[in-house]
């Protein structure tokens, strides 16, 4: 399994202002914005480039570009790797930049049978594999909740996932409208095999912990069967807006097999499908109307 997650990415000709409390002030206090954090700098570049006004503000070692995507007041931001970084950068879109909703989209290995690479998972819920309290709480269970697991919010994740629908379609073939100049495209997945990209709906497992063996997956499908992928950062996310009421969701690719059985070459395979899959995939529920569906 590759890393899911990225560096600090600063896009070329911005200018970042300085990193204090009055730099966030003057962006914030917007209503129904939406914060959209990307895993990986090639995503977070692709939605720059669909933004016609985006301007940075640096906080926290973050830079959040501030805009809007078609026609919707955004904040966009590069998450980093783990769940603290995730935390952190959660926090921070809801305190300083008044998100009113948050978008986690990125790639994950595949757990399940049936998430293969090239399929799109959003989440239902989410759960920390690596959380383990024992025998003070159950396992996985977070101290003081009194759950493993945080749902996510049903109608943005359903709206989500009708656009990934679509986008596949359109993509395959199916559905010759809706789509954008992502660049995805029938071409595009047949050069990674991939024939017939499914959308699943269910729970994605985080933790701070590079999965990659057969036998970390086999240990983990065993004590989470129902679990579709794994990667870093989304149950924290998950945590801090369920704490701050904050709607979300996950919307990720499946990059590879978390056992490793499936051979990707990870960068080509974020720079043809799993950025292009998240700027369409978005850009799609945008323009659908998800964002103002969403409770």
């Amino acid at each position: 399994m590759v890393c899911h997650g990225g560096a600090e990415f600063c896009r070329a000709g911005g200018s970042p202002q300085t990193d204090d409390d009055e730099s966030a002030d003057g962006y914030a206090r917007a209503v129904g914005r939406i914060a959209i954090a990307a895993a990986m700098h090639e995503e977070l570049g692709a939605l720059l480039a669909a933004m016609p006004d985006e301007a940075p503000v640096r906080l926290g070692g973050r830079e959040f570009w501030l805009g809007h995507l078609d026609g919707q007041d955004v904040v966009v931001v590069l998450s980093r790797i783990g769940k603290v970084a995730a935390a952190m950068t959660a926090t921070l879109l809801v305190h300083e930049f008044d998100a009113e909703r948050a978008i986690f989209t990125g790639t994950a290995g595949g757990l399940h049978g049936s998430a293969r690479v090239g399929d799109v998972v959003v989440a239902s819920a989410l759960l920390q594999h690596d959380m383990d309290a024992s025998p003070l709480f159950p396992r996985h269970e977070v101290p003081l909740y009194g759950t493993d697991r945080f749902a996510t919010d049903p109608d943005l994740s359903a709206a989500l996932a009708a656009a990934a629908r679509g986008e596949l379609d359109r993509a395959t073939g199916g559905d010759a409208g809706g789509g954008d100049a992502s660049g995805l495209d029938e071409a595009a997945l047949r050069a990674f095999a991939i024939t017939a990209p499914a959308v699943h709906t269910g729970l994605v497992v985080s933790g701070d912990r590079f999965v990659a063996s057969a036998g970390e997956c086999a240990a983990l499908r065993e004590r989470l069967p129902d679990a579709l992928a794994v990667e870093m950062e989304g149950a924290a996310l998950a945590q801090v807006c369920h704490d701050l009421g904050v709607p979300f969701a996950v919307v990720r690719t499946i990059s590879d097999r978390a056992d490793n059985s499936a051979h990707v070459d990870f960068g080509r395979f974020v720079t043809s499908i799993a950025s292009r899959y998240s700027v369409a995939i978005v850009r799609r529920f945008l323009r659908d109307g998800g964002a103002s569906g969403a409770s």
